[in-house]
């Protein structure tokens, strides 16, 4: 099973080189197997496609990240703002292949595979912000849209702004929100 996780290891790691300079859609399994010295036989019997690939990268690779977030707001954590910086980090220090993957709009959306993951995590920090009341699917999908569709933005982007820049507008934005509360008569 070693073996395995090593050659998974170095089609993540070719496919991920080849996104700093190709767009996701160019890139074929070959030039994947091509940078890492295998064949196709073997990427096939990992991987049924490089959107697989991509995923697989996703999923590895935050899978972590997204475990201690939710242990995190299980215990209570006093501040998941953290959490989203630490994401944010990664994600921008892996910003050229997911600037790259990010592109792929329809079936193959890396986009919609972190909302698969990220929905769950969302709906947990809503339940404890909302204090007893319903957690209904729309608000799960409401903030998983602006999160997401935020994050699309600022990575595939060319503004340059850093985490720590980017988790503090995004912050904001949600105390602005405070505004909009039921006293207000909104």
């Amino acid at each position: 099973m070693a073996g395995a996780n090593v050659t998974k290891k170095s089609l993540a790691a070719a496919l991920k080189t080849l996104a700093e300079d190709i767009p996701f859609s160019k890139i074929t399994v070959e030039d994947i197997c091509e940078r890492c010295n295998l064949n196709r036989t073997s990427f096939y019997y990992h991987f049924k496609d490089k959107y697989d690939l991509a995923n697989w990268i996703f999923d590895t690779e935050i899978a972590d990240l997204s475990a201690e977030f939710l242990a995190d707001l299980e215990r209570g954590y006093p501040d998941d703002w953290d959490m989203y910086l630490k994401l944010c980090r990664y994600l921008y220090d892996n910003r050229g292949f997911y600037s790259s993957a990010l592109q792929v709009k329809g079936q193959n959306s890396m986009i919609e595979h972190f909302r698969e993951l990220f929905r769950p995590i969302l709906r947990s920090r809503l339940e404890l912000v909302m204090g007893g009341q319903p957690v209904h699917a729309f608000h799960v999908e409401f903030f998983a849209d602006a999160f997401l569709c935020a994050i699309e933005r600022w990575i595939t982007g060319k503004d340059g702004l850093r985490p720590e820049e980017f988790v503090g507008l995004l912050r904001s934005c949600v105390s602005v929100s405070r505004f909009f509360s039921d006293e207000d008569g909104v």
